[in-house]
């Protein structure tokens, strides 16, 4: 569906990163003129010759085909915006402070102030970042001090429930849009901005400004509170024999509960889990209420042991020292389909392992850049089979389908030692297994690999690590 002519509103996006590039072009999409605003020429100039500067399966196309209906163009000129736009969609980041868990709103609030000095005329501004509690009502404040509209100038939130790898898909044909408003007129423009999408018969909560602000934030601590559990069951099974496969799948069977999120492996990261449930509690400490969600601190702990652990079942599967040991690192980024590396749990363990003598060779389908970025020291290979080539232990760090699908007999004609740690119980154990392959997973029962026909195998005790001699041999 396309929105009515006599209604449609034009829309500008504050702020290009992956939020607001991704909002932009999928709003001109839908048939809306857009543009988006940035204060990074390049990254204006990246957009408007058509190149999306970070890694969001199909967003390329999407960016490619609204550029062509002359919808959608990209600026660093606020005075434009603020001229151009019916409602101002605010998407700029709300990173973690330096030394604290709460949220630096410096980028908002700029965004807010900058565009509301601008602003003559009536038009909404709508934040849709990830912000504390009460900070929709301080800017409302905020804005009509600083505009000449002074009380007419209206602020409303929308908060984003995007995930890295289907943004696209959860921009167009989102499972909810949540408004919150201080006004009806404020509700009537942001039905016109999402009007194809309503239109899909898209379930629709008005609501007021704190608690739009809080959905994100208690979707992203329930989801975060899911991993973690399932991650602290992983612990109970390594000490008991359990295996957290089979407790998950019994669990998930459970209607009440859902197997969604309850996925146990090596934790969460990324932009927003783990920064949003420290901005949320520290937020709720400053209200006095921060005993109601202490729960999150462990939440964060059981996430951060993970990484802990994979070091630990590696070391051991080592042989008690990593010291000198050749380990092929599988993925740098914190989820597949995404080049994010930020709090990235693979990228993490790498530099672990690094700092304990191995010499690790980091292999990410798209990260590898962005993994340079942030630990310059690795070594990153340019292929799988260059990061596998005479590894003494395979870690699958993020599960990329490359990964899931890889040949396990071909894998092991690469590496000096058919040993691999799967920490995101994401590979085939049994074909690994049969591949000759000892298969090491966190929160399962390991079992010795079956022995692969006709290769003979002659074992040797090396720098106190097994080395399997037949894994030099091709299958």
């Amino acid at each position: 569906a396309s929105p009515s002519p006599e209604r449609a509103p034009r829309l500008t996006v504050i702020g290009t990163g992956y939020l607001g590039a991704t909002h932009a072009v999928a709003m001109a999409y839908l048939g809306f003129e857009v543009l988006g605003v940035d204060i990074d020429q390049r990254k204006v100039d990246l957009l408007n010759e058509g190149t999306v500067p970070f890694f969001e399966p199909g967003l390329p196309e999407k960016l490619d085909e609204a550029l062509a209906s002359g919808r959608l163009r990209f600026t660093t000129d606020l005075d434009e915006a603020a001229e151009f736009g019916d409602v101002h969609f605010v998407c700029v980041g709300t990173p973690q402070q330096m030394g604290s868990e709460a949220a630096d709103l410096r980028f908002v609030d700029s965004a807010f102030t900058e565009l509301a000095r601008r602003i003559t005329r009536k038009v909404l501004l709508v934040g849709k970042s990830t912000v504390p509690i009460g900070t929709a009502e301080r800017l409302t404040t905020l804005v009509q001090e600083i505009s000449p509209l002074g009380a007419e100038l209206e602020v409303a939130w929308n908060p984003e429930f995007l995930r890295e790898g289907f943004a696209v898909q959860d921009t167009l044909h989102p499972d909810r849009l949540v408004f919150g408003v201080t006004s009806a007129w404020a509700e009537d423009r942001l039905r016109a901005a999402f009007e194809p999408i309503l239109a899909e018969g898209t379930p629709l909560i008005v609501t007021d400004l704190a608690t739009a602000e809080l959905v994100k934030s208690a979707a992203n601590s329930f989801l975060a509170t899911k991993i973690s559990y399932i991650n602290a069951m992983s612990e109970v099974c390594e000490a008991t024999g359990a295996d957290v496969i089979r407790l998950a799948e019994a669990l998930g069977l459970d209607e009440r509960i859902g197997s969604k999120f309850l996925k146990p492996g090596l934790g969460f990261g990324g932009g927003c889990l783990p920064k949003d449930i420290r901005s949320f509690k520290h937020r709720a400490e400053e209200l006095g209420i921060g005993e109601a969600v202490a729960f999150l601190g462990e939440v964060d702990a059981i996430n951060v042991r993970r990484r802990l652990r994979t070091v630990a079942l590696i070391r051991q599967v080592a042989g008690g020292d990593l010291m000198g040991v050749r380990v092929a690192a599988l993925g740098a980024a914190f989820k597949p389909d995404s080049d994010d590396v930020r709090d990235a749990p693979a990228l993490d363990v790498a530099r672990m392992l690094y700092l304990e003598g191995a010499i690790v060779s980091v292999y990410d389908p798209e990260a590898s850049v962005n993994a340079h970025r942030v630990y310059p020291d690795l070594e990153y290979a340019a292929s799988l089979d260059q990061a596998l080539a005479g590894a003494e232990v395979t870690v699958l760090l993020t599960e990329w389908q490359e990964f899931r699908t890889a040949d396990p007999a071909q894998m092991g004609a690469q590496v000096r030692t058919r040993t691999v740690v799967d920490t995101r119980n994401a590979l085939d154990a049994d074909r690994f297994r049969a591949a000759g392959w000892d298969y090491w997973a966190l929160g399962r029962p390991h079992t010795a690999p079956v022995p692969v026909p006709v290769v003979v195998s002659n074992r040797s005790q090396a720098a106190g690590r097994v080395v399997d001699k037949s894994a030099d041999l091709p299958c």
